[in-house]
């Protein structure tokens, strides 16, 4: 039998190329090899957007026309929103009876988040507690594998360290699960920045071209190049890292015509904008038939639901017989 991956996504809103690059590539690979679960996760939106929730499940609809319109196929992955699989939040308040306040607080996401979120009012309990909901995810359908990168790294030995502490406390039940390491790296945004939606600086899938022509002249290139006679350095340039996605069989002669001053950099942005805008046309028409189409949207969700469910519901009922909590 195929091992088991599962990963989520934050139902925060549309798509951009940093998701793009650093997982959705990846899951349309990973949904060739394993059995997959990817679901919208809007428990976890809710930890930094208690207060306005009104979007959060309209954006599970726009994520989950975006997911097929890239490829992503209910036949080969099970789809399916977090809240609609009631036993998730069962779990994460078990886990949570056996999780130390101090093992929350020595999270580094934690304290990073903190900073970057600086402008949100998110030091709420199920802000700090959301990598045991996350724990929740994972081993509530008995997942193999986690693809993460390297940064979420201390997320997912949390969720080792309470799968083996449930095992000791009420009997070897839950597998240990692993890590698999997604190989993007951090993709730039318009400002440098990592690409993100709270950054204000993401270029997304749905942009039309004059849109993503307009974000690209705002990216920033060598900083040590200020006239187009001067030598450029591609390595340093955030636009040289996006032409290696969306230009990988012309980069060579891309990095040698920047080393050389043979293009400036504007003609550089242009040429990329030509290439992401190609690469995402085919995207954007998908995307626009499959938000027209609600009925097979729901359909999708509704058999995602029920197939996980299937799993969930002994998952819960397992855990209740370990831990006593069922009559004898």
């Amino acid at each position: 039998m195929k091992k088991t991956v599962v990963t989520g996504y934050r139902t925060t809103g549309k798509l951009h190329l940093g998701n793009l690059l650093g997982n959705m590539l990846n899951m349309l690979d990973l949904q060739e090899k394993y059995k997959c679960f990817f679901f919208f996760a809007n428990l976890h939106a809710l930890t930094t957007d208690y207060r306005d929730t009104s979007e959060i499940m309209n954006n599970v609809k726009i994520q989950l026309a975006e997911f097929l319109a890239l490829g992503i196929n209910p036949d080969k992955s099970v789809l399916y929103v977090q809240s609609d699989i009631h036993e998730i939040a069962e779990l994460t308040l078990y886990l949570s009876m056996i999780t130390p306040i101090s093992r929350m607080q020595r999270n580094p996401t934690y304290k990073e988040q903190l900073k970057e979120l600086s402008n949100k009012d998110i030091k709420m309990m199920g802000f700090l507690g959301y990598p045991i909901l996350m724990t929740s995810d994972i081993l509530i359908v008995h997942a193999d594998y986690i693809p993460v990168g390297e940064d979420q790294l201390p997320h997912i030995e949390i969720t080792r360290e309470l799968a083996r502490k449930f095992n000791k406390l009420y009997g070897k039940y839950f597998k240990v699960p692993k890590e698999l390491i997604t190989k993007a790296g951090r993709v730039p945004g318009t400002d440098g920045r990592k690409m993100s939606k709270s950054y204000g600086n993401a270029i997304y899938l749905s942009d039309e071209p004059d849109v993503i022509k307009k974000k690209v002249r705002m990216m920033i290139t060598d900083p040590e190049r200020i006239y187009k006679t001067d030598k450029g350095h591609p390595e340093i340039c955030d636009v040289f890292y996006l032409h290696k996605s969306f230009s990988k069989e012309e980069i060579g002669d891309i990095e040698k015509e920047c080393k050389n001053a043979l293009i400036g950099c504007t003609q550089c942005k242009e040429n990329l904008t030509g290439k992401i805008s190609n690469y995402l046309s085919d995207f954007r028409e998908k995307r626009a038939v499959f938000l027209n189409d609600t009925d097979y949207l729901k359909k999708v969700l509704e058999d995602g639901k029920n197939a996980v469910r299937e799993i969930t519901i002994e998952t819960i009922k397992q855990v209740r017989y370990r831990m006593k909590l069922v009559n004898s």
